[in-house]
């Protein structure tokens, strides 16, 4: 039963009763906290049919729902707006809608296709705490969109050529001695990252050295040895020098196993992966028609740029006096790709640091004066860093929170706080590690998805791992407590047929909340995809939970000597359960069945 829908259709009947006349958009709403009901209906732009104050409008229109609808048992008006309360009756028929609907958390195939990006890292460094968020927030958005009934393809691309692993190839070629992960013991990707930081200090270190020497820092940063062959290097690679081409696979090699590794704790995967090396040619191809078609303008070094100033932006060089291309040539040619291999998607969702706000504003526009389409089909999902008590974090310098470190630490802390709380002494050891596991992975995603994407936020550890509070170890064990509930009615048969449900005439207030906040999932998942906003659902999957625990705490399920109602009260404690199992799979969160 769609509650709304047939809630707005008998306001229509009202609307045409006593006013003969209808509206295309009524605005109906959850009633505020401090009043009594569940859906309020804003009388002020009815007031001109009614030709009556919003205060009287609302009252002929309560009074004829109350009388005519069947929906609605009562109702009161503040001001212009008419709060309704609808009949427990219909609530028990909205509830055993939800309970015999298989898939209320999967919308069926709608027939559309999204594509989302996240992750999209370079090679030359490992994973951390910036990307977490970032592979968090793509993943659930991707999943979200699935929920809704969408196809929905998950890409990233990888930054895999350029200046920056070229850095790590040359402070390798200088310092290595022949390093590999097999002969260290280095995850791939870490080893490939130890070089980066040495490049920058050994940089350091020559820029003021020629300082010293009477050098401005641009020039030293110029001619700088260790730079020089870096840039040497990517010459080189642009020119598919064997030699260079070999070790540059090499090392990429080692970090495609290491952020496999990592992906896979995480628990985000991809369908397609794109890589810079691949699509930079393409890029390079269109700027340089770009060219020809006096979209873009070439400068006497040879470089190519394009003239933004006119849309209130400034000129962005798009290859380089030596024939090199920036990120932005790759990411022209990315986006092209991408909607020649998936011509059915309706949208391409970038998820990408809001530090990148202008290069997309930049690479959306360019796209749009070359005349592709599906310009306006493209979304930059900018979200806020995460800062650390310690500060921001810095990748040149060694000092970033590694994304492998957090994890692991995470999950060793998850074991300690539930081998204190006493929580596990009947479990095996196997069982140990996988409730640690989804507990302390679980308290990570939940902390970093809650707060609004735009939003910068603080990453504090010890307060995502709390049992109580705004946390995922809190919904967790919700659900591992409604799960030991219906083991408990399971051992004393107590046996559900969905018409005994309807038989249910009298609710108390917080079955009837719960009932509201079930109800409402699809529009929160809508709100959520709108929004490209995992809080949405991380914020309803704590509301709901809050609101079961007042419910246990008030309501002793099994002191309950009406056997009615002792089956809807476990028949509503499954589907709370169901319904927050599947909110936080939308997350990426499992959750335990005993905890």
């Amino acid at each position: 039963m769609n509650l709304d829908l047939s809630l707005r259709t008998e306001i229509q009947k009202a609307l045409s009763t006593l006013f003969n006349q209808s509206v295309e958009q009524l605005q109906l709403q959850p009633t505020n906290d401090e009043f009594e009901g569940s859906h309020t209906l804003v009388c002020f732009p009815l007031a001109k049919m009614s030709k009556k104050g919003p205060e009287e409008t609302g009252k002929l229109i309560g009074e004829y729902l109350q009388a005519n609808s069947g929906l609605v048992s009562k109702f009161n008006v503040v001001k212009g707006f008419l709060n309704l309360t609808i009949s427990d009756s219909v609530w028990a028929n909205v509830f055993t809608a939800i309970y015999t609907d298989e898939s209320f958390n999967q919308l069926p195939s709608n027939g559309r296709e999204m594509m989302v990006e996240y992750s999209s890292p370079n090679t030359n460094k490992p994973l951390h705490l910036g990307h977490l968020r970032n592979n968090f927030l793509g993943y659930s958005v991707a999943e979200i969109y699935k929920a809704l009934g969408y196809t929905v393809h998950k890409v990233q691309i990888i930054n895999d050529r350029g200046i920056h692993i070229c850095k790590s190839m040359a402070a390798w070629q200088l310092f290595g001695n022949g390093e590999t992960p097999q002969s260290t013991g280095l995850k791939g990707d870490k080893l490939v990252g130890k070089y980066y930081v040495e490049f920058d200090k050994y940089f350091k270190v020559q820029i003021a050295e020629l300082e010293a020497k009477g050098l401005t820092k641009e020039e030293a940063e110029k001619q700088a040895p260790i730079m020089q062959g870096a840039v040497a290097l990517l010459l080189k690679w642009e020119a598919n020098d064997q030699a260079t081409v070999e070790l540059w696979k090499a090392m990429n090699g080692w970090v495609y196993a290491g952020f496999d590794a990592t992906y896979k704790r995480m628990g985000v995967d991809f369908e397609k992966l794109y890589y810079e090396s691949n699509t930079y040619l393409l890029g390079k191809e269109e700027v340089l028609k770009g060219v020809e078609g006096g979209v873009f303008y070439k400068k006497e070094d040879g470089s190519v740029w394009v003239d933004l100033t006119s849309d209130g932006l400034d000129q962005k060089v798009l290859l380089r006096s030596d024939g090199t291309s920036v990120y932005m040539t790759q990411d022209i040619g990315t986006a092209i790709l991408r909607f020649r291999d998936f011509p059915k998607i309706e949208g391409q969702v970038y998820t990408v640091g809001n530090e990148q706000e202008y290069h997309f504003k930049v690479l959306f526009l360019i796209l749009k004066k070359l005349r592709y389409a599906f310009a306006e089909k493209c979304y930059h999902l900018s979200y806020g860093m995460v800062d650390l008590p310690s500060g921001k974090m810095k990748s040149r310098e060694g000092t970033v929170v590694d994304a492998d470190d957090l994890m692991e630490e995470m999950v060793l802390e998850a074991e300690k706080q539930t081998r204190e709380l006493g929580k596990i002494d009947e479990m095996t050891d196997a069982d140990v590690k996988s409730l640690s596991e989804m507990v302390g992975l679980g308290a990570l995603k939940f902390f970093l998805l809650k707060v609004d994407p735009k939003k910068r936020m603080m990453f504090d550890p010890n307060e995502s791992i709390q049992l109580q509070g705004h946390t995922g170890p809190f919904i967790q064990y919700t659900h591992a407590r409604i799960k030991a509930i219906l083991r408990k009615a399971s051992s004393i048969n107590v046996n559900i047929d969905a018409a005994d449900l309807k038989n249910i005439s009298l609710l108390e207030p917080i079955e009837r909340e719960i009932i509201f906040r079930i109800n409402d999932y699809h529009n929160k998942l809508q709100e959520a995809a709108r929004e490209y906003s995992p809080a949405v659902i991380s914020n309803y999957a704590y509301e709901l939970a809050k609101e079961y625990n007042q419910f246990y705490q008030a309501i002793p399920i099994f002191n309950e000597s009406d056997p009615a109602k002792l089956k809807f009260r476990i028949a509503f404690s499954k589907v709370v359960a169901d319904v927050l199992k599947g909110s936080m799979k939308l997350l990426g969160i499992s959750v335990p069945e005993k905890m």
